[in-house]
């Protein structure tokens, strides 16, 4: 594939942030999709304003001057809600843009577990694969930095929850990161392998890493998930299947180098 301009959507969030510098690292010139008004940077990125979830007609008129000259876009915008229609919006311009390559991030079980976060994310899914356009998806499991912010507001808890049967197998950011520009830069692929963390924890488990590591203890009180979604947990719907990909770094890793300071 030839040196092209690349889009990057959510190119300023946790994952962004790794993906941006990586892409210029690989010789890619880098545009990126903001909600805020932002000055190019002195090294080299170079942003446009637009809202994936604004009014449509002016998401519609910013998506086309972002993707003006754009051959492979990164969609790695997400929220608690709206990323399927997002997702729409983004497709639907990368169409009329003619883009060669969109590459998106999805969340392991996307399409098993019944939470509105997990639909949207398959819809996303379904939008992109239905586009027409040359694709990849790559779903990855919880990032170490969601699983922090959780047990860390957990802990502040006089009696820990300790959700029975719910995995969660973290993977780190940067390994995210590093795959997701191999994959932009190489030809789409479609659904490729999940990729996870080496190791799957229950969720008791990451609490009381997180404890140690703060040097705190707490008590720790069963409980069991209900429903449907409950179900989905127990059989490990989130968790990647056999065929993933695994990063290295663990758990305890992350913990030992977010609490050094």
């Amino acid at each position: 594939m030839t040196n092209d301009l690349v889009l990057v959507t959510g190119g300023t969030g946790t994952l962004g942030r790794r993906v941006v510098p990586l892409l210029r690292a690989a010789g890619r010139t880098v545009r990126v999709l903001s909600r805020q008004e932002r000055e190019a940077g002195a090294d080299g990125v170079t942003y446009v304003r637009g809202d994936l979830l604004g009014d449509q007609a002016e998401a519609a008129a910013r998506l086309d001057e972002a993707l003006a000259g754009v051959g492979t876009v990164l969609h790695l915008a997400g929220g608690p809600k709206g990323d399927d229609e997002a997702t729409r919006r983004l497709v639907a311009a990368a169409v009329r843009a003619g883009v060669r390559h969109l590459v998106y991030i999805s969340v392991i079980g996307a399409d098993k577990v019944p939470l509105g976060y997990f639909r949207a994310k398959h819809a996303a899914e379904e939008a992109v694969a239905g586009s027409g356009l040359p694709y990849t998806v790559l779903r990855a499991a919880q990032f170490h930095d969601l699983a922090f912010t959780v047990v860390e507001k957990m802990a502040k808890l006089p009696v820990l929850p300790a959700p029975g049967g719910v995995r969660w197998q973290p993977v780190d950011v940067r390994e995210v990161a590093a795959r997701l520009v191999e994959l932009a830069l190489e030809e789409p692929a479609g659904l490729v392998p999940d990729l996870a963390g080496p190791t799957v924890y229950e969720m008791g488990e990451l609490t009381r890493a997180y404890l140690v590591a703060r040097g705190r203890s707490r008590r720790q009180l069963p409980v069991r998930v209900p429903g449907k979604v409950g179900r989905a947990y127990r059989a490990g719907a989130n968790l990647a299947l056999a065929g993933a990909e695994h990063g290295r770094r663990t758990w305890e890793e992350f913990l030992a180098e977010r609490l050094a300071g």
